[in-house]
């Protein structure tokens, strides 16, 4: 039915204003109604009172003839809007005017209990079209019981109720106008803001995520939902500058092994070529061909962690044993270049894990460490325990890493400068392996921590809670 935000808000506000405005009548009607039925039985009752002292004094007087004092008490008083009416026992004496029903009830029964020199109030529902309410002073003189009864009808108190209903029913027509009018004013002045930030979402596209919604003085809720979204286009602003990135950086990758392939396949059919020159071209492009498979199945991998879709396999290890595993496999290419590899991992050290995943996060350091450590370098491995927590530690005596590059070291084919390259001492690395380091890592709760010095080496340390 209310399709706008401004027609719902205002609506709720019109319906909290009417009920608001039916609770408020009903509430000054019942208050006005005990008000002016009290204000009547107190001046009831001070009329009962000034009958009883004038009747105490006339019974003095006419030395006891009831029905004369009675008539004095009266005609002294002459009560005009109420009726007085006086008897001896049950038994009327004189009244103001016409008795028209039961006073005490049936009959002339008294109320339960009116008790002597005690004034007693009730309402007579068969007096006059209203109703009527009474109050009652009983009194006894030389043994004789009397009573003084003051009754007034409702008549006029209904009157005044009848008068506040059709001021209030007058008056909630143009009230709900009024509150209409102002709910939709103050519906349109709080939203706004609201409109203004959406006008401003539209103009934001993938080509300027950089743009932020202008908060200006907007309330506090409104100030939170538009710091809320610009944070949300800040993280969003991030994923695409860095999806480009990636983008940009995988065809680059996959780019250079597939022209070596169609380079060496080309000049391969060329011309007729001896068996020798074949194998050859082969062996480079089966070189380049696995080359191309690591980084596939590497970028797959990130992606299904990206996606949370990699699940471990858990399973009881040695730390100990599974880096000096380690090390034993990359001896051969420390050997090679010229490098010292010592492993310290003795001590038995028990871990639950991906032992698949824990052993690539090592070789990847061990291979990061030899990449980039100069010939006569040295490259330490060590693992140990403490206070709960499995410490894996790789350190070399390489090239360092500069401080404004420590940073971004595990972002995805970031490499700190041009000795990082392809055409560098890193041959056959894509910039992927700390990437995996830490997802590896992240993946078992633990974290990898760099400490790297410029032309002295670096040092990756895993912590792993045990």
């Amino acid at each position: 039915m209310f399709k706008t935000l401004r027609a719902r808000l205002t609506a709720w506000y019109l319906a909290f204003f009417l009920v608001s405005f039916a609770v408020f009548s009903l509430l000054l009607y019942a208050a006005l109604s005990r008000a002016l039925e009290r204000r009547l039985d107190q001046n009831l009752a001070s009329q009962a009172n000034t009958a009883t002292a004038l009747m105490r004094e006339e019974l003095d007087e006419m030395r006891g003839d009831a029905l004369r004092a009675a008539k004095d008490v009266l005609s002294e008083m002459q009560p005009r809007d109420n009726l007085i009416a006086i008897l001896e026992g049950n038994a009327p004496l004189a009244a103001s005017g016409p008795i028209t029903g039961p006073i005490f009830g049936p009959g002339l029964a008294s109320p339960d209990p009116p008790a002597a020199n005690s004034p007693a109030t009730w309402a007579l529902p068969r007096w006059g079209s209203h109703g009527a309410r009474a109050v009652a002073n009983r009194f006894t003189w030389s043994n004789r019981a009397f009573a003084i009864v003051a009754i007034s009808p409702l008549d006029f108190i209904a009157a005044d109720l009848q008068t506040l209903r059709q001021a209030l029913l007058l008056a909630v027509l143009p009230l709900l106008a009024l509150a209409a009018f102002g709910g939709h004013l103050l519906a349109r002045r709080g939203l706004a803001p609201l409109a203004a930030m959406s006008a401003q979402t539209q103009r934001i596209t993938s080509e300027n995520l950089s743009a932020r919604l202008a908060i200006g003085n907007a309330a506090e809720e409104m100030a939170l939902l538009a710091t809320s979204f610009n944070a949300l286009l800040a993280r969003l602003d991030q994923s695409f500058d860095t999806m480009r990135r990636f983008v940009q950086d995988a065809s680059h990758e996959i780019r250079t092994p597939l022209a070596v392939i169609r380079g060496e396949a080309d000049v391969a059919l060329s011309r007729a070529r001896a068996a020798s020159e074949y194998r050859e071209s082969l062996a480079v492009i089966q070189e380049e061909s696995r080359r191309l498979s690591r980084l596939v199945e590497d970028l797959l991998n990130l992606a299904r962690a990206d996606a949370g879709r990699v699940q471990l396999r858990l399973e009881n290890l040695y730390v100990n044993d599974l880096v000096a595993e380690c090390c034993r496999s990359v001896e051969p290419l420390a050997a090679a270049r010229n490098l010292t590899l010592a492993c310290n991992a003795s001590a038995d050290i028990p871990f639950r894990g991906d032992e698949e995943l824990l052993r690539r996060m090592v070789l990847n350091l061990l291979d990061n460490a030899i990449r980039y450590t100069p010939p006569g370098g040295r490259i330490s491995a060590a693992v140990e325990s403490q206070n709960g927590e499995i410490r894996i530690r790789v350190a070399d005596t390489g090239i360092g890493i500069p401080p404004e590059s420590v940073p971004h070291v595990f972002e995805r084919f970031y490499r700190a400068d041009q000795s990082r390259s392809r055409n560098g001492s890193t041959a056959g690395s894509f910039g992927l392996g700390l990437s995996i380091v830490k997802w590896i890592a992240e993946s078992h709760h633990g974290v990898v921590e760099l400490a790297s010095q410029p032309g002295a080496g670096s040092t990756f340390t895993v912590r792993l809670q045990s």
